[in-house]
């Protein structure tokens, strides 16, 4: 019962904690923290202390499996020197300067156990980074770095700390650390390929979602506990396996499987990152009340504390400096070097988290200083969290870092949409040849209908004229009000109790997807200006016409005659006609292209200046 009642407890703080962190606008991991902190001095509150075999066998498998399905594999591999100079270099040197101060401040520990600690305070934690880089708009590169490092580091650190406790025991040679390393990482690297040719042979042969569900969610578990008992290491597989897995989703699954996957694993990992992150605060007060009776002094253990947070602050500072040439993404057939700005974003986004705690209390307990060392570990996690997490957001706005662009996001994803539309409409008139029949002929209409509106959604995000209405928010309010209708109409009919209940679930359900996905595509529009780009991948055309100062007060004529107002404009870039976008009612700009074949448009909208090739189907 007490278990229970601790588990609903700590369900709620954190629900209340995360409602609270968006009405103030501080990072939910920062806040759930300074609150876990003071719980932990309130009479009343018990005292929690997080086991080793709970936080690395039951919170970071799932918590990786998460961040690794939603982590870009092409992202990855474009910026795969970075995070390996950052998940590797940077965690091994970490841990030798923490180290060096620990035996400079207490010249009796031993190298062993200060490199165990070493190891414990080397890896920082992303998810508190990503949420707030998130937040503020860190550059993507930055926050693809940062991702790809919190894969990874976690497994660095923790075969250092494996083979520094070896050493403690007496049990460690140069060569056996190298062999430790080297069956770590391919240990770990072959279980986690294992896991993935496993999981995707039974995927192909699964058409139920749940059972699809099901196996998503002990797999990180299988991989871990896998890549454990061939020595490898457990942190390796889950990310392998997970990459692999999310990278293939989209033919290894059905669209129910994903959707239920991707909304189970949030909901997973909105409740573990948050409980991790309440439960480094709540272990406060019996770390410290256990140090209290150890006989150090108040000066000896505060300059610890402080001296550990400031070198593992300055060392990944001067780290990410020193190998900024490192540091640069590859795109396409050239490397872009890192900026200073973003390298400093970089180093400074190294805050700690729970496998710091979680790790620190693998070190034996009759290893000397081992409470000061606990709370070594604790200060690091809390320091870096509320120092670094508080004054990122002004460091950003300080370096003037560009945030990701909302204009660019917009041009790109109606980019996109309009490509994979045209190849949806060739498949479509290829099955209507085929077959050539009335009914064939009537679902394609419908097909392309519905196919223009999603398309014209994306498009309406951009900017319109100002105070028209798109057809999409008409769309959109008139659908929403019909679905607040039908599913009154259903809950009206299932108050009688004779329709199965099985089936008013699905059709509630089917109202709902309808309802989410119209709210989605409501809620995304930001009317943003898009402004085009000369550098980058063009098409000859688009090469051909560059970018030009439209008319001053651009007018569609034929709209005008026909007292029709547009919903944007679009200018031709060959002869300077000025015609209306295709969510307006006649699409007069396409039509010229289709009478005249000039290829490129650009916006006539105050501000825009992207351009369109109708022959490639490619904006810039």
């Amino acid at each position: 019962m007490e278990i229970a009642v601790l588990l609903v407890g700590l369900a709620l703080v954190v629900i209340a904690g995360e409602t609270l962190a968006r009405r103030v606008s501080v990072p939910a991991p920062l806040l759930l923290t300074v609150v876990g902190i003071g719980l932990s001095f309130l009479p009343g509150v018990p005292e929690l202390q997080l086991q080793p075999e709970v936080v690395l066998l039951g919170l970071l498998p799932p918590l990786l499996w998460t961040a690794s399905l939603s982590t870009s594999l092409v992202d990855v591999k474009a910026n795969l020197r970075p995070i390996l100079v950052m998940s590797v270099a940077a965690v091994v040197v970490t841990t030798l300067a923490v180290a060096c101060l620990m035996v400079a401040l207490l010249p009796d520990i031993g190298w062993p156990v200060a490199l165990a600690i070493g190891a414990v305070v080397a890896p920082p934690d992303a998810v508190a980074a990503t949420a707030v880089g998130r937040r503020i708009g860190l550059p993507r590169r930055v926050v693809s770095v940062l991702e790809g490092e919190s894969l990874l580091n976690d497994a660095t650190a923790l075969v250092a700390l494996r083979t520094a406790i070896a050493a403690i025991a007496g049990g460690v040679s140069a060569p056996g650390i190298a062999a430790d390393f080297l069956l770590a990482a391919g240990g770990g690297v072959l279980a986690g390929l294992v896991v993935y040719r496993a999981v995707a042979w039974v995927r192909r042969r699964l058409t139920d979602p749940i059972l699809d569900t099901a196996v998503s969610f002990v797999t990180p578990f299988v991989g871990y506990l896998l890549a454990e008992v061939v020595g490898g290491s457990g942190v390796i597989a889950v990310v392998v396996a997970g990459l692999l897995l999310g990278h293939r989703s989209a033919t290894l699954q059905s669209a129910r499987a994903r959707v239920i996957e991707t909304t189970t694993w949030r909901t997973i990992s909105f409740l573990l990152e948050n409980v991790v992150f309440l439960l480094i605060g709540l272990q406060t007060r019996w770390i410290v009340d256990d140090l209290a009776g150890s006989g150090l002094s108040l000066g000896l253990v505060v300059g610890t504390c402080l001296a550990t947070l400031a070198t593992v602050i300055i060392v990944r500072l001067a780290w990410v400096h020193l190998t900024r040439p490192l540091l640069g993404s590859r795109l396409g057939d050239r490397r872009e070097p890192a900026g200073a700005a973003e390298t400093t974003l970089i180093g400074w986004s190294g805050m700690r988290g729970v496998v710091t705690i979680a790790a620190a209390f693998v070190i034996p307990p009759e290893a000397p200083y081992r409470n000061l060392l606990l709370l070594v570990a604790l200060t690091v996690v809390a320091g870096t969290l509320l120092l670094q997490g508080l004054t990122l957001p002004w460091l950003t706005r300080r370096l003037g870092v560009r945030s990701p662009d909302l204009a660019d996001d917009a041009l790109a994803r109606a980019t996109l949409l309009q490509q994979a539309a045209a190849s949806g409409l060739a498949r479509l008139e290829e099955l209507e040849a085929d077959t050539g029949t009335d009914t064939d002929v009537d679902a394609g209409s419908a097909i392309r209908a519905r196919l223009d509106q999603r398309t014209f959604a994306a498009w309406e995000q951009l900017s319109t004229t100002p105070g028209r209405t798109t057809p999409t928010e008409s769309y959109a309010r008139l659908r929403l009000a019909m679905l607040a209708a039908e599913r009154e109409r259903v809950l009206q009919i299932r108050s009688h109790g004779k329709v199965p209940s099985p089936v008013v679930r699905q059709v509630l359900a089917i109202l709902d997807l309808e309802e989410s996905m119209i709210e989605v595509g409501a809620t995304a529009r930001e009317n943003v200006r898009a402004v085009g780009h000369q550098t980058g991948w063009q098409c000859p055309e688009l090469t051909a016409y560059p970018i030009v100062e439209t008319t001053p007060d651009p007018v569609c004529r034929r709209c005008a005659e026909d007292g029709v107002t547009p919903v944007a404009l679009r200018q031709c870039l060959e002869c300077g006609h000025v015609g209306c976008c295709d969510s307006s009612p006649d699409r007069h700009a396409t039509a010229h292209f289709q009478d005249t074949g000039h290829p490129v448009m650009q916006s006539a909208e105050p501000g825009e200046t992207w351009r369109w090739c109708f022959v490639h189907h490619v904006a810039s």
